[in-house]
């Protein structure tokens, strides 16, 4: 039982340690508010499908500290995402500059939906071509007693 007890203590620390949140203080509402949209709006290079806010990685937290020091100092939003772009490439952004290197994030997914269309075209296509199953007499008939039955 006190082996129970202090496995469950033990834990529960662990726990408390891993999740320490970062407490930043504004002096001004709007540069609060600012600070909020670009931990948004910026992607964790780590969690990949989350943003700095909601991220925990150690990158997502210094990413969230750069993003509060230069906003403190006054660095305008596009400052911040071009400061975070030079530093981890166009990905840290949700919604990159079109450009030849980021071409493929922008027409690629317009690619696999043109190629889903075309498969399910040749498949229908395919199908359509197929003469169907030939059905004697006596499925005929079974098939004409089920109607009947569900009828009454």
């Amino acid at each position: 039982m006190r082996h129970l007890v202090l496995l469950l203590t033990l834990s529960l620390s662990v726990l408390a340690v891993e999740a320490r949140v970062e407490a930043y203080h504004f002096d001004d509402p709007v540069q609060e508010a600012r600070y909020k949209q670009l931990i948004d709006e910026l992607r964790c290079l780590v969690c990949q499908n989350q943003n700095l806010a909601d991220s925990n990685a150690e990158l997502a937290q210094d990413m969230r500290r750069l993003t509060y020091e230069m906003v403190s100092k006054g660095a305008s939003n596009e400052e911040v995402a071009m400061f975070m772009v030079e530093r981890y490439g166009d990905f840290v952004l949700y919604r990159p500059p079109f450009k030849t290197s980021t071409a493929m994030l922008w027409i690629g997914p317009f690619i696999i939906l043109a190629v889903g269309v075309l498969v399910l075209v040749m498949f229908i296509r395919k199908r359509a071509g197929e003469p169907s199953p030939a059905l004697d007499t006596q499925d005929h008939e079974r098939a004409k007693r089920l109607l009947d039955d569900k009828g009454r």
